[in-house]
C-alpha cells in the first residue's frame, strides 16, 4: 500500500470531473484555523475543504477506517464541520486501496470516537465518500464510488 497514493488518486478523480464538473481551483495542503486539509477546491459557484484519508482495512468486503485511534482524524472532522457552519462546502472523502469492496463503514471498534465524530460530522453537512482504487508499481487510478454505512 502506499501512502501518498490517496491524495493523487482524490486530485486526479477530482481534476477529471469527478468530484465537481466545473472546478477552477484545486489546491493540496491548505490551513484553515487549526487544520490544514488535503485540499481546497473552487468553482464558479462554491468553494470548499476535502480531507482525504486512506482505507486498507478489509474483512469479508467491507472496509472501515480507521486501523488505529485517530485523534487527528476526529480534529479534522471537527474542523470540516466548523468550515461548514462557516459557508464552505465540504468533504472527506475515503479512498479504499482495493477493488471489489462491498460498503465503507467507520471502524466503531477500533475508534468508536472516530465513528461518532464522522456521524455528527455527516449531520451537519459534511459530505461523506469513499471510493475505490487501483495501486500498482505502474500505475494509480481512481475506481468506483463505494456505498457508505453510518
Amino acid at each position: 500500500m502506499d501512502a501518498q497514493a490517496p491524495n493523487r488518486v482524490f486530485e486526479e478523480w477530482a481534476r477529471g470531473g469527478g468530484f465537481l464538473p466545473e472546478l477552477s481551483l484545486l489546491r493540496p495542503e491548505t490551513t484553515y484555523r487549526n487544520s490544514r486539509f488535503d485540499f481546497y477546491w473552487e468553482s464558479s459557484a462554491e468553494r470548499g475543504f476535502v480531507e482525504v484519508k486512506g482505507v486498507t482495512l478489509e474483512e469479508d468486503g467491507v472496509v472501515r477506517f480507521p486501523d488505529a485511534p485517530t485523534l487527528r482524524g476526529v480534529k479534522h472532522l471537527q474542523e470540516l464541520e466548523e468550515a461548514r457552519r462557516a459557508g464552505y462546502r465540504t468533504a472527506v472523502c475515503f479512498v479504499i486501496q482495493m477493488e471489489n469492496v462491498s460498503w465503507f463503514e467507520p471502524n466503531d471498534r477500533t475508534h468508536p470516537a472516530f465513528g461518532a465524530a464522522l456521524r455528527h460530522a455527516a449531520e451537519a453537512g459534511v459530505e461523506v465518500l469513499a471510493m475505490e482504487c487501483r495501486v500498482t508499481p505502474e500505475e494509480l487510478l481512481p475506481g468506483r464510488p463505494v456505498p457508505v454505512r453510518l
